[in-house]
């Protein structure tokens, strides 16, 4: 990065200097009055925008840091808003964005100097291996990948709420009969009050147990919903669920779709534990049918799920995590449960890394669509997985899984592979 001087100047174009009259008194005795840019340096510092090292010392020719620039940047903007020279701060504000909100000055009280709609995006590469044992010991092989493109597009409405969005480019099976899919996965709206405690979503969007960190669902549904709480959380949320594409109704071809109500509470106690317990109904016809769902009794269209689940972190690097769900009202495959040890945790970061031992037991009936990427479905068995990122920006996960069918009690592992890149 450029040095200090160099960067003081720069900024001083920027802002535009606010008064047209220079300081008289010298600020920093490394800042001769005959030095090219004594000017620059004294009218910032007469304005709040740079400070110096509280020794009386402005040391030009040091290289500065992000978080440096991001100061004198959130100063710039206070300082000189709507200015003449408003599009270079633009484009400081989006470069510096992270560093902006690691500071303390909220990203969303800058993006008035900002593009209105932001663009993220992800590029995606699946590999799954199955292998299923039948009743005469004989291992049935079923290979398949995936690509996924994403975009994430994010517009500001005003000063609580913004759009959200997601466009899919999906290519199944790379083989001579892979199809590819274009869709908007995702739009809602999302508004934001009394310091972000309160948070309100209308359209189509996330659907997630967090109580049970995704044991009964991961997937998406169309309505509104409602979270409260900082530390002690409060979810409700209602709308519509497409069951087609859930393990429940996967036998049968449909695409139908159930009105659906849920509540959950969660509370997050710093980095140490978390607790949480959640609620969910669905109705829909397709469950008179489903296999499993009315073996006995009355038969129903109604699923009534809960799960409960907790974790407790050892330290910043082990944690241990175990929830377990039901569903009462189906006559089979109505029960599920995790347990998990993991250690550190990959994220986007370069060097970031992290390893998981688990044991799942997923009933498709009560698990209608699990976050895990094996597919447990009406599976019971262990997993192991490792996450590791290579590059900055980059993400890859390896993992095993190893058990056997809850419907047959045969034998069946899965290796699962991906590699994500962001941008």
């Amino acid at each position: 990065m450029k040095n200090k001087i160099v960067t003081a100047m720069t900024t001083a174009l920027v802002v535009g200097v606010a008064s047209t009259t220079f300081a008289a008194a010298n600020p920093f005795s490394d800042v001769p009055a005959g030095h090219w840019a004594y000017d620059a340096v004294t009218q910032l510092a007469a304005d709040g925008i740079v400070e110096g090292y509280g020794d009386g010392t402005y040391l030009g020719n040091r290289n500065i840091t992000r978080y440096e620039m991001a100061q004198m940047i959130a100063k710039a903007m206070a300082k000189n808003p709507g200015g003449a020279d408003g599009a270079a701060l633009d484009r400081l504000a989006a470069e510096f964005s992270e560093e902006l909100n690691n500071l303390g000055v909220r990203v969303s009280n800058l993006e008035k100097y900002a593009d209105k709609v932001k663009w993220t995006g992800e590029f995606r590469y699946r590999y799954k291996s199955i292998r299923d044992k039948d009743d005469n010991d004989r291992t049935h092989k079923t290979n398949k990948d995936w690509i996924h493109f994403r975009l994430f597009p994010e517009a500001e409405v005003n000063s609580h709420w913004k759009l959200k969005a997601r466009l899919t480019a999906q290519i199944d099976d790379m083989s001579k009969n892979s199809s590819t899919d274009f869709n908007l996965t995702y739009a809602y709206a999302e508004g934001n009050y009394n310091n972000d405690k309160l948070r309100i979503r209308v359209g189509k969007q996330d659907l997630y147990s967090v109580a049970d960190d995704g044991l009964t669902v991961d997937d998406f549904f169309s309505g509104a919903q409602i979270v409260y709480g900082s530390k002690l959380k409060v979810t409700a949320e209602a709308g519509r669920f497409s069951l087609g594409s859930s393990t429940v109704l996967e036998n049968l071809g449909t695409d139908d779709v159930a009105n659906y109500q849920g509540v959950e509470l969660n509370y997050e106690d710093g980095k140490k534990f978390n607790i949480g317990a959640s609620y969910r109904h669905f109705n829909a016809s397709g469950l008179k049918t489903a296999d499993g769902y009315n073996k006995e009794g009355k038969i129903q269209d109604d699923a009534d799920i809960w799960s409960a689940g907790a974790g407790y972190n050892f330290d910043k690097n082990v944690r241990v995590f175990y929830s377990y769900a039901q569903n009462p009202t189906a006559d089979d495959y109505n029960r599920a449960w995790t347990g998990l040890l993991s250690y550190k945790g990959a994220d986007k970061t370069a060097g970031s890394w992290g390893i998981w031992a688990g044991y799942r037991y997923v009933g498709r009936n009560v698990g209608i669509m699990p976050t895990y990427d094996v597919e447990p479905y009406n599976k019971k068995g262990y997993e192991i997985g490792v996450g590791w990122s290579p590059l900055q920006n980059t993400l890859t996960h390896l993992i095993y899984f190893n058990g056997k069918s809850l419907e047959t009690d045969n034998d069946t592992e899965t290796l699962f592979a991906r590699v994500s890149f962001f941008f």
